[in-house]
């Protein structure tokens, strides 16, 4: 192979990795997060501590919910402003649509449904807009849980993994899925880099200097992990190809579109309009025994894990229920249709194709949705070596270029080292902070989830701040000692959180480990506790070669 072609290769790999490893470190580690993210949820909201709960029954308990729910206030705000006209009051919209869905590790239930408005859409004079609902409630007793407390878990650090929670005009997903295309450049590049990437499968020399041992982490956490990150950028980026980096079926191709929908519905035999006839709901229990019967002869017994009724109230209306597939790895739900008003099965989903099983198999690894807990924290080791070859790129790029800089008076280092310090130990420290908070507020504040959320970013500018009024020995060629300070942050603000949980909960590691176990907390408070405990092995590690380096050069001045 060329050398000249490698070493493009090299400049590749190097600025590509720099200028978009910010982003992609986000994506690594709150990917990681949300492995974990309804565990996370339960840590966060002490009201949704007991166990997980199946589909409970729609004609005892959930039809009497959906009678109470109403239109969410910031969807009618939304609404408003891409409709023609002042939208109706609340309770005079009818609700046309509802859902209902948990998972194997959710205790509460999510719950939501769309109401017909006579207003117009302002970009389509055919189409009327709907406006939507929803809530969380206990499936034990049907009663509406808070919904203003916010799910740090999977309203939080899950769409910070794909969208930096930037939603605005979806520019923080385009900037994961660019930095997820980088992701890909890089690897390829960085096997075209290395002729010898098999040794260094099995070369780390942690006592060499650190331009070294760096180097030889990213390589190893790189080469360990290259089929996973690999695998999980190129799956992110094809899942939301057509949702949102080219949705063409919704934008240049939305008449061929709605015209397919309803070539599909006659396909299929579900209406795709309200035949305008009222009509009642049938025993929806007696559908779900039905979809479980037919399931079990299939060989593939379980539980409901969504219910979806569309056209509700009208003779067009229809039941679908999707089985809740933890067992598998792949993203099917094996959905069974019914006639709304009557319960006759109006459509079995037949097994998917070969083109279809590939999708639903990638889609379904990449989304984890399965009952297996060694794979999710194989998961959650994959995302963090991630985040390790990310980390020891910034540091082998800053160690590699700051005594040049610093002979020739270029800042270049030290901001990339500041950035470095922001990107890495910042965000945890953003992270664990916004769980403290989470602990400090009283449960009954409103707006509890706006401050968490103020926290966070506040943390995390905070920590930048820091981080760059620190930096000023890497224009020395030395070390920030920002690393080894944030490092000790981490360690204080995580056994604090454990300390404020047990206090204001009482939930405490030896009840939720031996007493009464719930491994949801469980989970997180240990989780919290090995993170302090290697913070502070990190910040030492840093402060004993900080000596050592001090008095190499208090020997040579004395030797010169």
């Amino acid at each position: 192979m060329s050398p000249h072609f490698r070493q493009s290769m090299t400049w590749l790999h190097t600025w590509m990795g720099l200028v978009l490893g910010f982003v992609l470190m986000v994506a690594f580690f709150f990917g990681a997060l949300s492995v974990f993210d309804r565990e996370i949820d339960r840590w966060a909201i002490p009201e949704t501590r007991f166990e997980p709960q199946p589909m409970p029954s729609f004609d005892k308990v959930l039809q009497p919910v959906y009678a109470q729910l109403k239109p969410h206030p910031d969807d009618m705000v939304a609404t408003q402003q891409r409709v023609i006209g002042t939208l109706p009051h609340p309770d005079t919209m009818p609700m046309s649509s509802l859902y209902a869905y948990t998972t194997h590790r959710d205790p509460v239930l999510a719950i939501g449904g769309e109401f017909d408005v006579p207003n117009k859409l302002k970009d389509d004079t055919d189409e009327h807009a709907h406006v939507n609902g929803w809530a969380t409630i206990d499936p034990r007793s049907g009663q509406f849980l808070p919904d203003d407390k916010l799910k740090i878990g999977s309203g939080w650090f899950y769409p910070m993994h794909y969208q930096l929670n930037w939603s605005w005009q979806n520019i923080g997903s385009w900037l994961v899925g660019l930095a997820g295309f980088s992701m890909l450049v890089a690897l390829v590049s960085g096997v075209i880099m290395h002729r010898k990437i098999f040794r260094e499968f099995f070369t780390f020399r942690p006592w060499k200097r650190t331009q070294r041992s760096a180097l030889d982490l990213h390589n190893l956490s790189g080469v360990l992990a290259l089929p996973f990150h690999f695998f999980f950028a190129l799956t992110g980026l094809v899942i939301f190809a057509s949702t949102v980096y080219f949705p063409v079926g919704h934008t240049l191709l939305k008449p061929l579109h709605e015209q397919h929908e309803v070539l599909e519905a006659r396909r299929t035999g579900l209406p795709h309009e309200p035949a305008g006839v009222a009509a009642p709901l049938a025993s929806v229990d007696a559908m779900v025994l039905e979809a479980k019967r037919r399931w079990a002869a299939r060989d593939m017994p379980g539980e409901v894990g969504l219910l979806f009724i569309e056209h509700l109230g009208d003779s067009n209306g229809y039941v679908s229920l999707y089985r809740a597939g933890s067992d598998q790895v792949a993203l099917v739900g094996q959905a069974i249709h019914f006639k709304a008003s009557t319960g006759e099965v109006l459509r079995e989903e037949p097994p998917p194709s070969a083109v279809g099983g590939i999708n639903e198999f990638l889609t379904g690894l990449h989304l984890q949705h399965f009952r297996h807990w060694l794979l999710r924290w194989l998961y959650v080791l994959g995302g963090l070596l991630g985040c390790v070859c990310i980390a020891t790129g910034f540091i082998f790029f800053v160690e590699k270029r700051k005594r040049k800089h610093a002979e020739s008076g270029s800042q270049g280092s030290r901001v990339v080292d500041a950035l470095a310090v922001t990107t890495v130990t910042g965000m945890v420290i953003a992270t664990v902070g916004m769980l403290v908070v989470n602990r400090v507020l009283p449960s009954h504040l409103v707006g509890k989830g706006d401050w968490e959320q103020l926290a966070f970013w506040g943390l995390w500018v905070l920590a930048m701040l820091h981080a760059f009024v620190r930096s000023a020995p890497v224009a020395q060629a030395k070390r920030n000692p920002a690393w080894r300070e944030q490092c000790w942050g981490i360690a204080l603000l995580a056994l604090a959180a454990v300390v404020l949980n047990w206090l204001s909960t009482g939930d405490h590691l030896f009840k939720t480990m031996v007493g009464e176990p719930y491994w949801a907390v469980a989970g997180v408070d240990l989780s919290l506790l090995a993170s302090a405990g290697i913070a502070v092995w990190v910040a030492r590690k840093l402060a004993q070669r900080d000596q050592a380096h001090l008095s190499q050069l208090t020997a040579e001045v004395a030797h010169g």
